[in-house]
């Protein structure tokens, strides 16, 4: 869990001087505008919309790594394992079992690319391309890729839409009208084998095991691909004069190419679950981007920092600027596939939440409704493990299905992220409707809630867990009770339940108040909290003291418990060397939260998870402060400029 960033630094005390007037958001976003020479195979350029994203090498396309198409919508399931007499998942244990975590997975919808023909002998490698230029117009979200190879010069831009699965491109060079420079479309097969997936995903030379179709329109095809049970179609539309054929009977690979008399190829393709006779054409995606990002770069918060003078303040603003992350999908987004691109509940706080802070609720709104959507399943899912209400899953598919999983059995920390986001919600727009929107969410859930908490007759008190997992989730299981995180949290998402029934006129569950009023009091050891009840060495520990997320979190993340003892957190956080000013700003660049030059998180021996997203809330957190405290506050000297940051709680 990648939240360092957030808990650190809502523990900083000094406040920075701000600047007077509207900030020049435009020039500051310009300076971060990415500019490459080569591609890099663990971190693509992309352009997309959140539901869908299209990474690029050096090429602007797909033309030398495979990276990948990724959707919201694109996913499939393997055949069941065949085993005699063996029918259902619930017949098999261990092979079973592992068929559920594996499926559905997400899949790479295809690749494009440039075909090269004959030119140079068909062996052209990323290596023999002269004067490589790359650059990512973030104000425009356009794609320019600039190369020379046989002294001619290419030139391609590469664009997505903000409203369909579609990118447009258009390729200039004397090689399209004299040598037969053309595209190829080329679709993967792909098994879920893989927990990780990364950097590509699918299979492209397992082509016994799906097939595709071509249908020819006028200046357009439409290439439906079919793997088991999942179908989808691609549609390709283009101007002028060109022709697309299947390269190999064998393969899944097309070839798109245009005549002789024109050095210019503009083209769009569109995936989708179904065909839509799309007609898109490349100046029409163009000006829709062209639109769009402005609008994004216009709206919301923005913060303007002191990054000529202060390498640390630079690194900030070029992460604020470079890496807005999508709606929940799986931990490291729509780059590649982990956990099988599966996507995590507890996470969702991490990809949505600091939409809110930084003002975009038009993004947000694009994403809260996976509560709505998974409710009826959560309440699927406590009855069947005999409990009340709704029980939010942890790995979940599309459906809401869970992934079975100790893990995923055990951890609840989850559980709350409603009432978090219904409260915010409230106060941004406080009516009837908004009440309504969230009435059934937090009931089922706060029902769950007093349901799971266990009375101990001998501590006469409410106990969570054993087992369970907590937010760091560091620890034995079997002997994880009571962890103060998921307490301090617990009472928090029973005193908002409450309160939007009492906003309702309704009478507040008597379970509700007595879990809320009866809750095991935070643990506490050598004067400090620590993370369970009971833990054994817990400050001399490294694998409990590398991540104090849990323990800082009760007054970071979460406003403050009225059983908070100050005197207590305070020794809390001076053993977990958190507190000042200069550590906390030193907290969003800590070595395990690193980003490269393209500033994608660097994921080490697995794929990244969201530091991004974490960054961002602790940042507009900094900017737009909290009850009892107005921001911003940000170390002392750096003169810097907020807007639009709206209030946490």
């Amino acid at each position: 869990m990648c939240n360092l960033n957030c808990c650190t630094l809502l523990l900083i005390s000094n406040v920075s001087p701000v600047a007077e007037g509207k900030i020049d958001r435009k020039s500051i976003v310009q300076q971060y505008n990415l500019r490459l020479n080569q591609s890099h195979p663990y971190s693509p350029v992309q352009v997309g919309n959140g539901n869908y994203a299209f990474g690029v090498d050096v090429t602007g396309l797909q033309t030398f790594l495979p990276h990948n198409t990724l959707s919201s919508w694109g996913w499939h399931n393997s055949s069941l394992p065949s085993t005699p007499n063996q029918t259902y998942p619930s017949d098999y244990t261990g092979i079973g079992c592992q068929w559920l975590i594996a499926n559905p997975h997400r899949i790479n919808l295809g690749r494009v690319g440039l075909w090269f023909g004959d030119i140079a002998g068909a062996n052209v490698t990323e290596y023999i391309l002269d004067d490589k230029e790359q650059v990512l117009d973030l104000c425009e979200g356009v794609i320019t890729s600039l190369f020379s190879i046989n002294d001619a010069e290419v030139h391609v831009t590469t664009v997505a839409s903000p409203e369909t699965d579609t990118v447009a491109v258009q390729i200039s060079s004397t090689l399209v009208r004299t040598a037969g420079l053309g595209l190829f479309f080329d679709f993967p097969y792909v098994t879920g084998n893989n927990k990780f997936d990364a950097p590509f995903v699918g299979l492209f030379n397992a082509t016994a095991n799906h097939s595709t179709t071509i249908k020819y329109s006028n200046r357009g095809a439409s290439i439906t691909h079919t793997l088991d049970a999942t179908v989808y179609v691609a549609e390709i539309a283009w101007e002028g004069y060109a022709r697309i054929s299947r390269l190999h009977e064998s393969e899944h690979k097309y070839i798109l190419a245009t005549g002789q008399n024109s050095e210019t190829l503009s083209f769009t393709i569109t995936y989708a679950p179904q065909l839509n006779a799309s007609t898109w054409k490349f100046e029409t995606i163009k000006k829709q981007a062209a639109a769009w990002w402005p609008d994004y770069w216009s709206t919301g918060g923005f913060i303007s920092l002191p990054a000529s003078c202060n390498s640390s303040a630079n690194e900030i603003q070029r992460r604020t600027v470079l890496h807005p992350p999508p709606p929940p999908t799986q931990e490291s987004g729509l780059v590649n596939n982990e956990w099988y691109g599966k996507f995590h509940m507890e996470m969702v706080f991490w990809h949505i939440a600091h939409w809110m802070f930084w003002g975009k609720w038009d993004l947000y709104d694009r994403s809260i409704g996976v509560y709505e959507r998974f409710l009826t399943s959560s309440y699927e899912r406590a009855q069947e493990q005999g409990y009340e209400g709704a029980r939010l899953g942890k790995m979940n598919d599309p459906s809401g299905r869970s992934a079975p999983g100790e893990i995923n059995s055990l951890l609840i920390w989850q559980q709350r992220h409603p009432m978090y986001f219904a409260e915010m919600d409230y106060r941004y727009s406080p009516t009837q409707d908004m009440l309504r929107k969230w009435d059934a969410i937090l009931t089922g859930v706060a029902d769950f809630m007093a349901s799971y908490a266990y009375w101990n007759t001998t501590t006469v008190r409410y106990d969570l867990g054993p087992p369970m997992y907590p937010v760091s989730e560091n620890s034995n299981p079997n002997a994880t009770i009571n962890s103060i995180f998921e307490l301090a949290y617990w009472r928090f998402g029973l005193d908002v339940a409450s309160k939007w029934q009492t906003r309702q006129n309704k009478s507040v569950p008597e379970a509700w108040t007595h879990v809320h009023n009866n809750l095991a009091p935070f643990p506490i050891d050598q004067d400090a909290y620590v993370t369970y009840e009971g833990i054994p060495d817990m400050w001399s520990t490294p694998d409990y003291t590398e991540d104090p997320s849990g323990l800082l979190g009760i007054y970071g993340w979460l406003p403050p418990d009225s059983r908070l003892n100050m005197t207590v957190f305070n020794n809390t956080v001076a053993k977990a060397r958190r507190g000042d000013v200069e550590r906390a700003v030193s907290g969003l660049l800590d070595v395990n939260n690193s980003f490269d030059g393209v500033c994608m998180p660097l994921g080490g021996t697995r794929v990244p998870t969201p530091s991004a997203a974490g960054l961002l809330l602790a940042v507009g957190m900094m900017c737009g402060g909290w009850d009892g405290f107005e921001g911003p506050v940000w170390p002392a000297g750096w003169v810097l400029e907020c807007e639009g940051f709206t209030r946490a709680m």
